[in-house]
């Protein structure tokens, strides 16, 4: 890897938390957001002081050769440590249980910092090494210990996710079970990665040179982890917020056949604030039901039960099931009331004191988005809507003779 390869991920991780920063500020105790920002945190951090250029700088700056090292290696191990508290608490549970198992790990993770800089005290490691540390120490005493420590802790790490996602992954469907297997791929790597370490490590043991393994193999497996690993957080949290996109700006389609049937009844052309086309999908909904509901309370004087009962056993003669049936009723009534309404330009049926004794005030319908549908589709809403229109057309023309 190059010296820029490090520093690019870093900066990726950066943008992204700075990101989160004003949720986390506005959620302070929400323990899943505390979770994602350390991870994001400690993911930047060990990409920026694990780049070549930034160990001999920390060196320069303290005066002690290869203390880079140990701080790496802290940072390694709190960021193994923050992505399993992560997947603890994204997963879930009894809040006791997941406060329990995170602090666990902290804990365990926290006792292997203090060991690691403790062993780094304890030995002797006068030679600046930029990239082969593991290798060149591999025989001192302390630096040696300190080695073996970090990567068994990443190797714990990477068995325990691994374990984790998959039990998590066999219970749960959709984007949620693809995030998690590419975090558990991700981690895989960290397995492979120990062990190209400890293979170069045990040969310098025994005498022997395999070097390139921890220099040159080892970077390249915990890159495309750790790369691997972000995309499955990134994933199933993309995707189910696409996917929540996607579902509004569907209900906002669907609702059209009602919103524009409606149109005349609830005078939303003529609302003084309209919303602007680039506003949320949630937000244009939100309005688009609004307007469908002022146009059925303004036409609830309209509504004939018998229209709804008849259209009901239509529907169901047809092979509706009661749900849909119920739809096609209450889209029946609506587009029958609707020309009733044009019909009755004057407002008769609004001001006559005997509205019910010909238009049955009823229950206002519910299911908006069925409704919309039975009026594209329903052949029985069809049928409604032309009754309507021909018993409306004679009585105006009773009214002008």
């Amino acid at each position: 890897m190059d010296d820029s390869s490090y520093y690019i991920p870093a900066a990726a991780m950066a943008v992204a938390l700075a990101v989160k920063a004003p949720a986390l500020l506005r959620s302070w105790r929400d323990p899943l957001l505390r979770a994602v920002c350390a991870l994001l945190a400690l993911a930047g951090l060990v990409f920026l002081f694990a780049a070549p250029p930034t160990i001999a700088e920390v060196n320069r700056i303290t005066g002690i050769p290869n203390i880079s090292a140990p701080l790496v290696y802290a940072l390694l191990s709190a960021f193994s440590a923050a992505c399993l508290v992560l997947i603890i608490n994204w997963r879930g549970g009894p809040p006791e249980v997941t406060q329990r198992a995170s602090r666990r790990w902290i804990t365990g993770y926290g006792l292997v910092t203090v060991a690691l800089i403790t062993l780094f005290i304890l030995g002797d490691a006068p030679v600046e090494r930029l990239r082969d540390l593991d290798t060149y120490y591999a025989t001192t005493p302390f630096i040696r210990e300190m080695i073996v420590l970090y990567l068994a802790a990443l190797t714990v790490a990477g068995v325990a996710m691994n374990v984790m996602c998959w039990r998590w992954a066999l219970q749960v469907h959709g984007w949620l079970r693809v995030g998690l297997l590419i975090i558990a791929l991700g981690f895989l790597f960290n397995i492979p990665y120990a062990a190209a370490k400890f293979t170069a490590v045990v040969a310098r043991w025994n005498g022997g040179d395999l070097d390139g393994l921890s220099t040159y193999t080892a970077p390249l497996l915990a890159s495309a982890g750790a790369q691997i690993i972000a995309v499955g957080f990134c994933v199933p949290l993309a995707c189910q917020r696409i996917g929540d996109t996607w579902g509004t700006w569907s209900t906002y389609r669907r609702l059209g056949p009602l919103w524009r049937e409606l149109k005349s009844a609830s005078g939303h052309e003529d609302r003084a604030v309209r919303i602007a086309w680039w506003s949320p999908a949630e937000l244009q909904v939100t309005q688009r039901e609004s307007d469908i509901h002022d146009g059925i309370l303004g036409l609830h004087p309209y509504f004939d039960s018998e229209v709804r009962s008849h259209a009901y056993d239509a529907a169901v003669a047809a092979g509706s099931d009661p749900v849909g049936a119920q739809a096609e009723a209450d889209a029946a009534m609506v587009t029958a009331a609707v020309r009733t309404r044009a019909a009755d330009p004057e407002g008769r049926v609004i001001s006559s004191a005997t509205t019910g004794a010909t238009y049955a005030s009823t229950e206002a319908p519910r299911d908006l988005v069925r409704i919309s549908m039975a009026l594209r589709r329903s052949a029985v809403v069809t049928a409604a809507q032309e009754q309507a229109t021909t018993r409306s057309e004679s009585d105006s023309h009773e009214r002008t003779r």
